[in-house]
Parts: C-alpha cells; structure tokens; sequence
C-alpha cells in the first residue's frame, strides 16, 4: 500500500527527460542564481554563530537526525544552542513561534515539535528564518542550527552542512525540474561539511568522494504512542507489523525494520503528510510501528499497540573533531573582536 507522492520517473531513474522540464530548468536555473545573489547582498549577522544543515535535493535526505546530534554536542562542548526551522507545512506559517514539545505539529511543525522533544532546547518557527535566528539570540542562545535551509541566503551563516541521500544522491544531477536539485551539482563543494546519510546500512558505500562524511542511521527501540512502554526492535523480529513512513524517503525506514527481522506490510505517505484516522484502516489488527516524525501527529488518536520508532545519527569521531575545531575558532574569533 502505498500513497506516497513520488518524485518524477526521470529524477531518480532512467526515464528521458521530457522536452518542457528540459525548456523550464534554465528558467529555474536563472531564478535561482538571482534570487541567491539578491538575499548574500541583504544578509547580515546575527551575532552568534549560525551552523546550517540542508540539503541539495527537492525532498528529505536525514537532515533532522543530524540535527539533533549536532545540537548534543554542542550542550556538551559547553554550547547553549537554539535550533531555527521554517517548520514546513504548518498551519499560519507567517506567524512565527517558539515551540515546545507537546504542541500540535499542524501549528508548529512536525521536525521542529521533533527536535523540541528529544533536545530540549529552544525552538523558534518562523518563515523568515534570519528573524528566527536574532529571536534566539535575543533568549539567550550563543549559537543556532537551522534545520534546512541551505537555501535561504537571507540568513547569514558561519558553516554549512550537507546532508546527502546515500541511496538517491544527487539523482541525474539536473536541477528543477528536469532533475531533483535545487542548487546547480557544484554548490555542494561550497559547503564546509559534506555528509553522506547511508541509514540503517551497515556497510559503508564505496565511493570515491574525498571529505564526504558517512552517517548511521541507527534504530534499537519502539516506544508507545499510549503509555511509557518501551520494546527492543528485536522483540518484533518475525513477526509482521504495518509500518507507516511519510518522510522524504519511506523505503530507508522499511529497510531498518526489515534489517531486525521484521516482516513489514509497507505504508508510505507524502513527506509531512496530515494524518486521520482513516488513514489506518488497515485490514489487519497488526502492531503499527511508525517514524517519530510520523507519530507526533498521530499521538492524539494511537491505538494501543501503535510505536514510534526514534533513530539517532552516529558519525566518525574525526567528524566531531573537526566540527569542534571549527566551532572553537568561531569562538576565539568572537573573543578577539
């Protein structure tokens, strides 16, 4: 069962492009090109440092994750961090908003209500998110993450994070929509860190790209939507159970859960999908295993057999090094001005 809305067959596959998409992304191109100029121009500090985490790609490539590790470390290198979001999908986006873990993820957004509840640090959603950042700073926050956002020059920024969908990566390589990017191919080497999102996998892809840094998606626990209880995933090996997914790409967390031995009856949703009830008439009464980015939005209405699945992103300790060392340079350079 599916009723994910899946990207274009000539994005990620081999399907020819067709001549209009072909006609539209020097368009897009152009546009794109002005539009960054325009806001590098208007951007200015924030006075803290800001580190943002994007992705070249139209749709999700794990940058949340790697959010909520980054701002672990910074708590524990002594940082009092913040995270900025647009909070994509929310209803009244132009009213921005601080966050707080039990909100209703349709008024402030499912990632950042997500973010909120596993960091506990502050959270603002705003549209404009360069506002986000000085509201941050304003609460006292020395440095903020923006969640997405790569594109949005307005916001002026110390270093950037790539996240790379290890299994679609850069699709063709063409830009919208002809292809999936969103950014011409060559504004990846622009960024500071690269980081390759190889999920579940346990074998690291054998490529060739020299400073992209490998990421682990890694999932161990089911916790209930209703309740406190928490089961290992290896408690559902060999059992089937229906597992819902509406992130950018669903087939990644069916493979976690088929990597513990589970037997899972697929449900793929679009990324950031408003779920009803409806939406688990399931033919058979089987236990509901679900992203937390799904289940924050389904807490309202769970069944009592219905888990969230967390995952937490682990990257060489060489990564973390070198983040550091950036970070403790900012700092230094903030002191001696």
């Amino acid at each position: 069962m599916s009723r994910e809305r899946r990207p274009p067959s000539w994005w990620f596959g081999d399907a020819a492009v067709p001549v209009w998409a072909d006609a539209v992304e020097s368009l897009y191109r152009s546009v794109s090109a002005r539009r960054r100029r325009v806001q590098q121009k208007r951007a200015k500090p924030v006075g803290v440092p800001v580190l943002v985490i994007g992705n070249l790609i139209a749709g999700g490539a794990g940058k949340t994750p790697l959010t909520i590790a980054v701002v672990e470390r910074l708590r524990a290198w002594g940082w009092n961090p913040g995270v900025a979001s647009r909070g994509y999908g929310r209803r009244d986006a132009k009213q921005a908003r601080w966050v707080e873990s039990g909100d209703d993820p349709a008024i402030a957004g499912d990632e950042p209500v997500v973010i909120a509840r596993r960091t506990k640090v502050p959270v603002r959603v705003d549209v404009r998110r360069a506002d986000a950042a000085r509201a941050l700073r304003d609460r006292g926050c020395d440095i903020v993450v923006c969640d997405d956002g790569l594109q949005h020059y307005a916001l002026a920024r110390d270093i950037e994070i790539e996240v790379i969908d290890g299994v679609r990566g850069y699709g063709n390589e063409r830009m919208i929509p002809a292809g999936p990017l969103r950014e011409p191919i060559e504004r990846a080497e622009l960024c500071d860190f690269r980081v390759r999102n190889l999920g579940s996998d346990a074998v690291e892809t054998d490529d060739n790209d020299f400073g992209v840094w490998p990421m682990h998606l890694v999932a161990h626990r089911a916790a209930a939507l209703r309740g406190p209880r928490v089961r290992s995933l290896a408690e559902f090996a060999g059992q089937r159970v229906h597992a819902v997914a509406g992130i950018g790409h669903p087939e990644r967390f069916f493979d976690t859960l088929r990597a513990y031995g589970i037997a899972v009856v697929p449900h793929a949703f679009p990324d950031h999908h408003a779920y009803t009830p409806g939406d688990f008439d399931f033919s058979s009464p089987l236990p509901v295993l679900m992203t937390e980015k799904d289940a924050v939005k389904c807490s309202a209405f769970a069944g009592e057999q219905w888990y969230s699945v967390p995952v937490d992103a682990e990257l060489p300790a060489a990564f973390w090094v070198a983040l550091e060392d950036r970070l403790n340079a900012l700092r230094q350079m903030s002191l001696l001005g």
